[in-house]
């Protein structure tokens, strides 16, 4: 029963590692994945313009990915509003956790659009109007 369970342990573990293994490995095939702890320590290190466009091209993706996150976030929002009834509202009402995701994601986009120009600035170049 012992070895039995044990096996069944190392089993799982074994096909859990092998998953992960190759996830990482798909990830970094394409080299432009990186980790927020490694754009922090190239933000602190990049002295050259192709780590500038790097920077700027991450945080344009963020950008991207906050707005979109942010228009669905309005969505829920407006869909909430309307159903709002006023007897036994408590606080936070859903409406609230909507609305304040949605002002979340905006200033989070805001701040991805001014890092992004910021590194575009400091490369000397802008992205394409396509990847903006």
């Amino acid at each position: 029963m012992k070895r039995t369970l044990f096996a069944a342990g190392i089993l799982s573990v074994a096909l859990a590692s092998v998953g992960n293994a190759q996830t990482t490995t798909d990830s970094t095939e394409n080299g432009t994945h990186y980790t927020q702890a490694q754009m922090k320590q190239l933000a602190q290190s990049a002295h050259t313009p192709e780590q500038y466009k790097a920077l700027a091209s991450y945080y344009n993706v963020r950008q991207k990915t906050y707005l979109q996150k942010a228009e669905e976030e309005k969505q829920e929002w407006v869909r909430r509003s309307q159903n709002i009834t006023v007897v036994a509202a408590k606080y936070p009402r859903p409406v609230d956790s909507a609305r304040y995701l949605y002002e979340y994601y905006t200033s989070k986009a805001l701040e991805a659009g001014y890092l992004t120009a910021k590194y575009e600035q400091l490369a000397g170049t802008e992205l394409p109007a396509e990847a903006q």
